[in-house]
């Protein structure tokens, strides 16, 4: 039997194992499949009721999987691929250094309490980028000085992008990587140089008005 003589649960499994996208289709709310531990099959389930997906369930994943673009059955599905892609970049982000109330409050020298305030006031005041994991709040490292306090050089950085309401993911990727805005300068570095310090900021703000300017 070919991979086209497949059954089309088999043949939905195999193409998302070679795009690597297995892993998103629980986030996205979507049936998920495992592999029978005696026959290596394919196994779908539907994940409101907990039972193995029907034939016309399997029809019905397809055509919604293979939707965009002009050959559908070369598409990939899009909404999938964007979320391993955010996934890829969130765990690089956490590979780097960040720190949790308790670390901070450490480095502060003040109560987890305190600084579990601290840490909210200075995120709703657009003064530092606060993200909320699955686990934890997670406080960015880049973005404090040696007595974990906010750098001020980055307010003026941070204040327009959070302002705007930019995901804190795409912020903290963009103000730690080289970005295009700043002909490959890293925004966070970059700022420190008096040369740049003005580029860097009208950069955020360019890239705030592209936010706020979407739909």
């Amino acid at each position: 039997m070919t991979a086209d003589d497949a059954p089309l649960g088999e043949r939905l499994a195999s193409w998302l194992e070679d795009l690597d996208l297995t892993g998103q289709l629980a986030a996205a709310g979507l049936p998920t499949f495992v592999r029978d531990e005696a026959d290596g099959r394919a196994v779908w389930t539907d994940p409101l009721t907990g039972s193995p997906l029907a034939a016309d369930q399997l029809e019905e994943l397809d055509r919604l999987l293979h939707e965009q673009g002009a050959e559908p059955e070369h598409a990939v599905p899009v909404a999938l691929v964007l979320m391993a892609r955010q996934a890829r970049l969130r765990e690089e982000l956490l590979s780097s250094a960040w720190f949790g109330y308790e670390d901070l409050a450490q480095v502060r020298g003040a109560s987890v309490n305190a600084t579990r305030f601290a840490v909210h006031r200075a995120g709703a005041d657009h003064r530092l980028l606060v993200l909320a994991t699955d686990l934890r709040t997670v406080v960015p490292a880049f973005q404090l000085d040696a007595t974990g306090e906010p750098r001020p050089e980055l307010a003026p950085v941070l204040a327009p992008l959070l302002a705007a309401g930019m995901d804190p993911w795409r912020a903290w990727a963009w103000l730690t990587r080289p970005a295009a805005l700043l002909g490959g300068l890293v925004p966070e570095r970059a700022v420190l140089d008096a040369e740049h310090a003005a580029l860097v900021q009208h950069a955020a703000v360019r890239l705030a008005e592209r936010v706020t300017a979407r739909p």
